[in-house]
């Protein structure tokens, strides 16, 4: 391997400790009893514009009742959700709040709060989980048993894996999963460009190319390359829509198919491959796989780019407890076998398939996203 360029603060050892006292330890046992609850709470505060309301108040605050008055709900209704907000430190009591007076409480936003309302990791992760994961959730012990997204099947019994299911998702829905898709990925573009434009493709496969955001993103800048995106039916037609209405249907193609399918063949000879958050999409023995397919349309000079999020290559801790939860979206929802890997995991399987890794450059983008750079071997 050359040129690893590791910089991420992932701490593995701190799994090996368990230094929380026992009496934070029943608290932290008690939100996991509690999360259902907790987080249709929250949604339903969003929803009904209370949150937002107390936001608004600024640091004078907002009583129940004012809060009751201006949502057309009852004053008991906005007390029980501002009083279990409060126990989530999501708002806090300003100052001249009076204790054991409810009527003499003002509510004001707190810290965790603010990231609910204008953070955007966590809105695109809570609308994501609500519109597309919580319901199947229920399904997920179903999932682990039989191997299969058993949780997909809130949106119909006729697909085994998501991405079949995309263009026929219930519009909200539908939206929530590409926000979730292209946020995390969409980050890390500007600083992957000039990483993969350093050696000056002029052909380059997009595999998984989905709206066709990476593939315009391309053609933006760098104005010589041609691109094909590999996708299914559904994804291909939008992507060429989106292509089109770029102004770049002469320089994007498309090879229409299922990647796993025998019959799908890769243009042959490309300078670079480009897979964004897609190998995460698949089981090990999946991944490699495809990357055999990669592996014969290839020549040795092709660089072969794979971005992921690793989570154990995270800057923060918020950051891989994310993807670890979004590995059981993957369980429940999206294909039954897949998950957000680990850094060796994910380059031992690339390298079964006969590459090796060229290049690591960790933490690109606010997300901390890795490009991994390989060639065969």
């Amino acid at each position: 391997m050359w040129g690893i360029m590791d910089s991420s603060f992932f701490d593995y050892n701190k799994f090996k400790q368990d230094k929380i006292r026992a009496v934070d330890a029943k608290f932290e046992a008690q939100k996991i009893a509690f999360a259902p609850l907790a987080y249709q709470a929250i949604r339903t505060m969003i929803e009904l514009g209370l949150l937002q309301q107390i936001e608004d108040s600024g640091n004078s605050g907002v009583t129940r009742s004012e809060l009751a008055n201006k949502s057309g709900i009852s004053e008991y209704g906005a007390g029980v959700l501002c009083e279990m907000a409060l126990g989530m430190n999501v708002i806090k009591l300003s100052q001249d709040s009076v204790a054991g007076s409810p009527d003499k409480e003002k509510f004001i936003l707190g810290k965790i709060g603010w990231m609910l309302l204008e953070d955007d990791l966590t809105k695109v992760n809570f609308w994501f989980t609500n519109d597309i994961c919580y319901e199947g959730a229920w399904k997920l012990k179903e999932s682990v048993v039989n191997g299969k997204p058993e949780g997909l099947k809130v949106f119909g019994d006729k697909w085994t894996t998501v991405y079949e299911a995309l263009s026929t998702l219930p519009e909200k829905a539908k939206k929530s999963w590409f926000e979730f898709d292209h946020f995390y990925s969409d980050i890390a573009f500007p600083e992957a460009l000039p990483i993969v434009f350093a050696e000056k493709p002029k052909t380059m496969i997009d595999i998984g190319g989905n709206t066709a955001k990476w593939s315009i993103s391309c053609c933006r800048y760098n104005p010589d390359v041609k691109m094909t995106i590999v996708d299914l039916p559904g994804q291909t037609a939008v992507a060429e829509k989106n292509a089109a209405a770029a102004g770049f249907a002469d320089r994007i193609g498309f090879c229409t198919g299922n990647v796993l399918d025998e019959t799908t063949l890769l243009p042959s000879a490309p300078d670079a491959v480009w897979m964004s958050q897609f190998l995460d999409c698949f089981s090990l023995h999946q991944i490699t796989k495809i990357l055999k397919k990669v592996y014969a349309a290839a020549t040795s000079e092709t660089n072969v780019y794979v971005l992921e999020p690793l989570w154990d290559k995270q800057h923060f801790e918020a950051s891989s407890y994310s993807l670890m939860a979004t590995s059981l979206y993957f369980t429940c929802i999206a294909n039954g076998n897949s998950k957000m890997y680990r850094y060796e995991e994910l380059v031992n399987a690339i390298g079964e398939a006969g590459f090796e890794l060229k290049t690591a450059h960790h933490n690109l983008g606010s997300n901390a996203y890795s490009l991994l750079v390989f060639r065969k071997k």
